[in-house]
């Protein structure tokens, strides 16, 4: 089975920046081809997207972190990252790695980043 491990989570002042890291396992082997992307749900709010990356390359944000955020995916490593800088409170949530495979949707179960005030 197909098992993602986010990192690098954590406490950290506004403005500051933080890289999360998603590792695939198991089953996989190659994420060349598969769609990938992070989420984040806050507390007492729905999940939603945050940056996905097809296996082109191709990008897409959602609104809040454009311009903030970045999304990257090492094929070799079966990886996939999330730098973010300039945080603000309003991004405090868990965050979750998730892969689209010939169509089944795998989820990390996430790591949690709080921005401080």
């Amino acid at each position: 089975q197909v098992q993602l491990v986010e990192s690098g989570g954590g406490l950290v002042q506004a403005g500051g920046s933080l890289n999360l890291s998603c590792a695939a396992a198991g089953s996989i082997t190659s994420i060349s081809s598969s769609a990938m992307g992070w989420y984040r749900q806050a507390t007492g709010k729905q999940r939603e997207l945050v940056a996905t990356i097809t296996g082109g390359g191709t990008t897409n944000y959602g609104d809040p972190v454009k311009g903030r955020f970045t999304i990257s995916r090492d094929n070799a490593r079966k990886a996939l990252y999330l730098q973010m800088n300039s945080l603000k409170p309003d991004d405090t949530a868990v965050y979750y790695c998730q892969l689209n495979r010939w169509g089944i949707i795998h989820w990390g179960k996430g790591t949690l980043v709080t921005i401080s005030s």
